[in-house]
């Protein structure tokens, strides 16, 4: 009898030991608003992962750098609906809240911010685009081909930010323009953030990191590593080739690998995102190609 006793309070307190390390998920803002009350009344400094779930090794390094420079990291899944022009892509985005909390859990993170809809947004919200003086930075581009993007961007980051009120955000710089325009909102709006740019993160084969790499055919993953072969060669060139005419050569290339349209290549100032016909100021080169019917975007720094 004793030893049935000591036995199963032994696997009590294993499991409450186990329990303590668990990571918490909130659906709810009064919830989330609580949590991070009691984070600041304890003198907790807040880093900050804003995803759309369907996370990747990508994902996990921010959210390692996260867990390793903050006392606490947050984690949002929120596949916003404000962001996608394109309702078929909405719908077909993946999502796997049980996968992404394991991995989270996994590289230290302690609460998961994974609300519905319905909980960030009201009936007018959803009907009226939202809107932000983006000073130039979403006429190029991702802009240029998903109107209104940006401003569900904007949109859905300020809430988060204004809910979760974190000391550090942090944001992978495959998404080069919305890096940018986060710069410019955080500054605009005077959020008491400060905003962690991290490199992309690449597949051994040089394919960057996304999720809409799941969609990707075994022949179409093979054939999108030619993105980042072909960007990554034509720095040989950035010295002979103005931008102009490089651009031209990349396009031209990159269109002759199957399953790859490129949508646009633009090089451009690294920080106006304007586009440069010399190389007298820091650029990148920005691309979305549509491999088969995935879209996919990358880009290249040439002398920033």
């Amino acid at each position: 009898m004793h030893a049935i006793f000591y036995r199963v309070q032994i696997l009590f307190f294993c499991n409450l030991a186990h329990t303590t390390k668990i990571m918490k998920i909130i659906r709810f803002k009064n919830e989330i608003s609580a949590a991070i009350k009691g984070f600041k009344e304890r003198g907790k400094t807040i880093g900050f992962v804003p995803t759309m779930g369907a996370l990747h090794d990508g994902h996990k390094a921010l959210v390692t750098r996260c867990v390793s420079e903050n006392d606490i990291c947050i984690v949002s899944i929120f596949v916003n609906p404000t962001q996608f022009n394109n309702i078929v892509d909405l719908e077909k985005y993946p999502r796997n809240l049980e996968r992404d909390a394991e991995m989270l859990e996994k590289a230290g993170c302690k609460l998961i911010f994974a609300p519905n809809p319905e909980e960030i947004y009201d009936s007018v919200e959803m009907s009226n685009q939202f809107s932000f003086d983006f000073n130039g930075l979403d006429k190029v581009m991702e802009g240029k081909f998903r109107p209104g993007h940006f401003n569900g961007v904007v949109q859905i980051v300020s809430k988060l930010f204004s809910l979760i009120q974190p000391d550090k955000a942090y944001f992978g710089e495959k998404d080069f323009q919305q890096l940018a325009i986060i710069h410019h909102m955080v500054k605009v709006l005077n959020f008491k953030v400060k905003i962690i740019d991290c490199p992309i993160v690449r597949e051994p084969s040089g394919l960057a990191l996304s999720s809409r790499n799941e969609r990707l055919t075994e022949a179409q993953r093979k054939n999108a590593v030619e993105i980042s072969k072909v960007l990554i060669e034509s720095r040989n060139f950035a010295p002979k080739l103005s931008p102009k005419e490089l651009t031209e050569w990349i396009i031209n290339k990159m269109n002759t690998v199957p399953d790859l349209k490129v949508e646009y290549y633009e090089i451009v100032n690294s920080k106006s995102l304007q586009i440069l016909d010399s190389w007298t100021e820091p650029a990148v080169g920005c691309i979305a190609v549509f491999c088969g019917e995935v879209r996919l975007i990358d880009n290249i720094r040439y002398n920033s």
